[in-house]
C-alpha cells in the first residue's frame, strides 16, 4: 500500500488539479495540501482538522475516504510526533503526561474562572431585580396626596352607594360636594392639581427593537452568494455552505479564504474580533469584540 502522500497526489493528478486549484475547491490553505503530500505532519493542525482536510480532498477527487483515512492512521502509527520518551532509571514524569496534566489544570483554572464569573452575574442581576422590587414598594408605601376638601384622616365616611347610569346632561353638571369628598377619601384615588395637562390618549407606542447588523449590511445581495473572510488575528473559523458541505480551520493572520452558495452561509467564529467579512464584494459589519465566540450565524439573514 502506497503512503498517504503518493496517494493523495495521485488523486489530485488524476483529476488534473493543482494544488491552487485544490485549494480553492477544498476551502483548505495550500500549505496543509503540501504538507499532506509531503507528510510533513508537524506542519499539520490536529488529526481532527487534519480528517477534514482529507475527507474534503476525497470528495473532490471523487473518491470514498475510507482508504486515504486509514493511510492516514498508518502514517501516524510511523511516524510519532511525541518526543521520545525518559531514558531508563529517569523518574521524571514522560512528557506527553506532563502535558496532559498541565492541559488538565489549565481546563480547571478555566472552568472555575467562568464559573466565579457566571456567579458574579447572577449576583449582580439578582441585586439590581432587589432594588428595583424595593423601589416599587417604596413608591407603594408613600401616602397618597390629600386633596383639598377631602375629610380629615379617621373621619367617617360614608359607604359607597351604587351609581346609576349617567345621562348625556349629566356631563355638564358640577359634581356634588359630598360626592367629591367620598371620592377623594377613596384610596388611590387622587385628583390632579388644577390645570394640569391631560394625559395622552390614545395606544402607547413600544420602542422598536434593535435591528441585528447584517440585516441591514448588504441590501439587494442575491444568489449565489460570495463569503470573503480575512483574519486580522489567528481566528478559527467554520462555515456550512447551502449544500451542506462544511469547511473547519483556524485562518492566522494576513489569510484570507472564500466561499460560493447559492443559499445562506452559517458561520462560526471562535474570535469575533479577529475577522472582517465581504458578502459579494460588500463589507459586512464587524461581528463583535475580541475574543468574542458566535455560533451559527446565518449570512445573509433568512429572507434577504
Amino acid at each position: 500500500m502506497a503512503s498517504l502522500g503518493p496517494y493523495l497526489r495521485d488523486l489530485r493528478e488524476r483529476r488534473g488539479l493543482s494544488l491552487e486549484e485544490m485549494a480553492r475547491a477544498t476551502r483548505v490553505a495550500t500549505r496543509y495540501l503540501e504538507a499532506l503530500e509531503a507528510e510533513d505532519l508537524r506542519a499539520l493542525p490536529a488529526p481532527t482538522f487534519t480528517k477534514g482536510f482529507i475527507r474534503a480532498w476525497c470528495q473532490t477527487a471523487g473518491v470514498d475516504a475510507g482508504e486515504a483515512l486509514a493511510r492516514y492512521h498508518e502514517v501516524i502509527g510511523q511516524t510519532p510526533i511525541t518526543p521520545p520518551g525518559p531514558a531508563p532509571g529517569d523518574d521524571r514524569e514522560p512528557p506527553a503526561r506532563a502535558r496532559s496534566r498541565g492541559t488538565v489544570l489549565v481546563s480547571f483554572v478555566l472552568l472555575v474562572v467562568l464559573g466565579g464569573a457566571l456567579f458574579a452575574v447572577t449576583l449582580v442581576l439578582q441585586s439590581s431585580r432587589d432594588r428595583g422590587i424595593r423601589s416599587a414598594g417604596d413608591l407603594a408605601a408613600r401616602p397618597v396626596a390629600a386633596v383639598p376638601g377631602a375629610p380629615p384622616a379617621g373621619a367617617a365616611v360614608d359607604p359607597p352607594t351604587a351609581v346609576a347610569p349617567v345621562e348625556p346632561s349629566a356631563a355638564a353638571r358640577p359634581p356634588a360636594p359630598g360626592r367629591e369628598s367620598k371620592d377623594a377619601a377613596r384610596p388611590g384615588l387622587v385628583a390632579p392639581p388644577a390645570g394640569a395637562p391631560a394625559p395622552p390618549s390614545g395606544p402607547a407606542v413600544s420602542a422598536s427593537p434593535r435591528s441585528t447588523p447584517a440585516l441591514a449590511a448588504a441590501p439587494g445581495v442575491t444568489a449565489p452568494y460570495r463569503l470573503v473572510a480575512r483574519a486580522v488575528e489567528p481566528t478559527w473559523l467554520r462555515v456550512r455552505t447551502d449544500d451542506g458541505r462544511e469547511t473547519e480551520e483556524t485562518l492566522g493572520a494576513g489569510e484570507s479564504r472564500e466561499w460560493v452558495s447559492d443559499g445562506p452561509f452559517v458561520l462560526s467564529v471562535g474570535n469575533a474580533g479577529g475577522v472582517t467579512l465581504e458578502l459579494n464584494g460588500r463589507a459586512l459589519p464587524a461581528l463583535g469584540a475580541r475574543g468574542a465566540v458566535i455560533s451559527r450565524l446565518v449570512i445573509p439573514p433568512t429572507g434577504q
